[in-house]
Order: structure tokens, then sequence, then C-alpha cells
């Protein structure tokens, strides 16, 4: 007949949970590290294609008004042409009438030109303010590409360094989530998500939880330091435990940090 599984005891339980919290201790020191970086990188890489689809936009306006001027050039081409068939004209026509209605014909192509010149000087007016603010885009440009660079590089430098041993300590977490119970790993994390320093599991120092002022009664203190049952804080809501276990604690995630 199989054995059956020992129960984890209440101890076993405290030591796992506290290990958990000394291993996404150090998992938040890695990050904060990090901090705002992946965030600035996403950031500036968006900046970088918004000024990249702008030079395409401007040099595509810029292409347009330059193929609009050589429309508007051959359109003069054509009164030129027209005018000269016209003058051409008037030196065989027999009548006044016919005279001035080829006179009609070239003032009116001598008005195109005018026209036509006028939209050329304010096309090129247009070209100029766009090859301006191409200048200054490419500018921007450079600098936003020259400061993403030294971003990703200072990213790049700092996950080569945490990466593997936060993925390690990823791993290390979910084994002793196992080891802590299922129910108290949630009231662990509960409590840890409603706390500024992330310390859900506190040991007691001087007769009172860690990073509070309170002091814990001698009986209740007694009680931690049998590791007999779960006690936590009254005015924090923190889980406590004995000081002598989370030194021998910390002494042993010190070696696995260390390794």
């Amino acid at each position: 007949m199989a054995k059956k599984k020992a129960e984890t005891t209440v101890e076993e339980k405290l030591r796992a949970l506290y290990n958990l919290q000394l291993i996404d201790a150090r998992i938040d020191e890695i990050r904060n590290v990090r901090g705002e970086l992946p965030l600035e990188v996403e950031d500036l890489e968006a900046e970088v294609a918004g000024l990249d689809k702008r030079l395409s936009n401007l040099g595509t306006e810029v292409t347009a008004y330059e193929e609009e001027i050589k429309t508007k050039k051959n359109d003069i081409e054509r009164a030129k042409e027209l005018i000269k068939k016209y003058n051409e004209q008037q030196k065989n026509v027999r009548n006044n009438r016919a005279y001035e209605s080829l006179n009609k014909e070239i003032e009116y192509q001598e008005l195109e030109i005018q026209l036509a010149d006028k939209q050329i000087n304010q096309l090129k007016a247009l070209i100029e303010q766009k090859n301006e603010s191409v200048t200054e885009t490419t500018s921007k440009l450079e600098e936003r590409k020259n400061h993403l660079k030294h971003k990703k590089d200072e990213l790049d430098a700092i996950l080569a360094e945490t990466e593997k041993e936060e993925k390690v300590l990823l791993d290390k977490s979910k084994e002793y989530a196992k080891k802590a119970d299922e129910r108290l790993v949630t009231a662990y994390q509960r409590i840890r998500g409603s706390v500024k320093n992330g310390l859900a599991i506190v040991s007691v120092e001087r007769g009172a939880s860690g990073g509070s002022f309170f002091t814990i009664p001698p009986q209740v203190q007694l009680e931690i330091a049998s590791r007999k049952k779960i006690i936590t804080d009254e005015h924090s809501g923190r889980i406590l435990v004995d000081k002598e276990l989370a030194e021998e604690q910390e002494a042993l995630m010190g070696k696995i940090f260390g390794a």
C-alpha cells in the first residue's frame, strides 16, 4: 500500500511564503532598475515612425507640386504656340472682324500665361515651405533616432544583465508558490498588491511588525514564534513570522541570489 503524502506544516508554508516574498522583492528590484525605459523606448519608436510618415507625406506633396509646375509650364508653351499661330493667321485675314477675333484669342492666351505664371510662383512658395518643414522634420527625426538608439542600448544592457536572473527567479517564485498553499498565496498576493512596498509577509522586530510602530502583545509574539498558525498584523494586514525564521530564509535565498 502506497504511503500517504505528508501534509505540509504551517512552518513549511511560512518558510515557502517568506521565500516567495524575498524572490518577488528581488524581481521588483530588477524591474525598478529597468524603470520606465521600456515605455520610453516604445514612445520614441512611435514618435520616430510618426516623423518618418510625416517626411514621406511631405515628399509626396512636394512631388505633386513639382508635377503641377511642369503641367503649368507645358500650358504656357502651348499658349505661346497658339499666340504664334494666331499672329501668323492675322497676316492673312481679309476683314477686321476676323482680325479682332484672333486678337481676342491672343489676349486670352496671354491671360492664361499670366495665370499659369502666378500659379507657378504660388506652387514654388509652397514647395519652399514644405522643404523648410522637410529640413526641420529631418533634423528632429535624426535627433529622436539618436535618442532612441541611446535608450535601446541602455535597455539592452540592463536586459542582458537582468533578464536571465529574472527568468530564474520567476521559475523559483512559481515553485515556492506551490509549496506555500494556494489560499495562502492568494491572500499574500492580495496583501502585496495593497501595500506600497510590496511586502506582504514581514518579521517581528523589537516587538513590532517590520515597518510598523505598533507593538505586538507578548502572547501573540509567542504564537508567531511557535509557527503553528498563520497570524496577521491587525494594523497592516501583513502576515507575520518570527525574526529567526526570517533570518534563516534570508540566508538561504541570499545564496540563491548570489549563485
